[in-house]
């Protein structure tokens, strides 16, 4: 398959300054969306530190007998390895932590997607956005047993409210999931700075409307600025093509 690709982050227009960070790998081999927490210095090194270690350990191991699964399994502890040790030298920033959503292709395994947190990927496919990932927060566990609606859960107190991270010792495995993929397919890695503006429903005519990657990730983030732009916004969008 052949892969189409681009991303693009914003402060929005409440922050001055930007926790999330992502990174593109220009082979099209793996694509990474982080959002920091911990204060200003904590968050935003919480983000760097883990994008930078998970590119690192996937491109220095990529040949490697590892399994694609244990591949990017490892990749993410070593990042919270290494964000561990940076509040052990830095006590300052002990309390950081940041959220990751990976999606790997490495060939001829099928792709993969890894998760922790609240940072999402979607799959838009025949005009129909569907979340791949289970936010790693209170309020999706309690949608989950029925004690929130989801339109109740966009308003609560606690929605911010992580329920796992990197940056914590209590973190031993991370969720990873294949993904099924066709030609014409979409895939949306964002920070929570996105969906906390934006239904999925308008994602979705986004997706749907307009053709060049690089003017949907554009529109996107400018949508979620003006519904308010509490938070960083980031944006990963791959599209999924016909060999040519």
């Amino acid at each position: 398959m052949k892969l189409n690709f681009t991303g693009c982050t914003d402060p929005g227009l409440i922050r001055s300054n930007n926790q999330d960070a992502y990174h593109i790998d220009p082979e099209g081999r793996f694509f990474i969306v982080a959002d920091g927490m911990g204060g200003h210095a904590g968050g935003e090194e919480a983000s760097r530190i883990a994008t930078q270690e998970i590119q690192n350990y996937l491109a220095t191991n990529w040949q490697s007998s590892q399994s694609a699964q244990e591949l990017l399994e490892q990749a993410l502890l070593a990042a919270n390895a290494a964000i561990l040790q940076d509040q052990q030298n830095h006590p300052e920033r002990s309390d950081m932590g940041t959220t990751a959503v990976v999606v790997l292709f490495r060939s001829p395994e099928p792709p993969l997607c890894a998760h922790i947190g609240d940072s999402r990927l979607y799959r838009f496919r025949d005009s129909q956005l569907q979340q791949i990932t289970e936010d790693h927060t209170w309020i999706a566990r309690a949608i989950k047993i029925g004690d929130l609606s989801v339109d109740e859960a966009r308003l609560h107190p606690y929605r911010h409210v992580l329920s796992r991270c990197l940056g914590r010792e209590d973190v031993h495995h991370v969720d990873v999931q294949p993904l099924e993929l066709q030609v014409g397919d979409r895939l949306l890695l964002c920070s929570d700075g996105l969906t906390e503006e934006l239904v999925d429903q308008k994602i979705s005519s986004y997706l749907q409307d307009k053709p060049r990657l690089d003017k949907v990730a554009f529109s996107l983030v400018e949508a979620a600025k003006e519904e308010g732009g509490h938070d960083n916004i980031t944006v990963v969008l791959v599209a999924v093509e016909e060999n040519s």
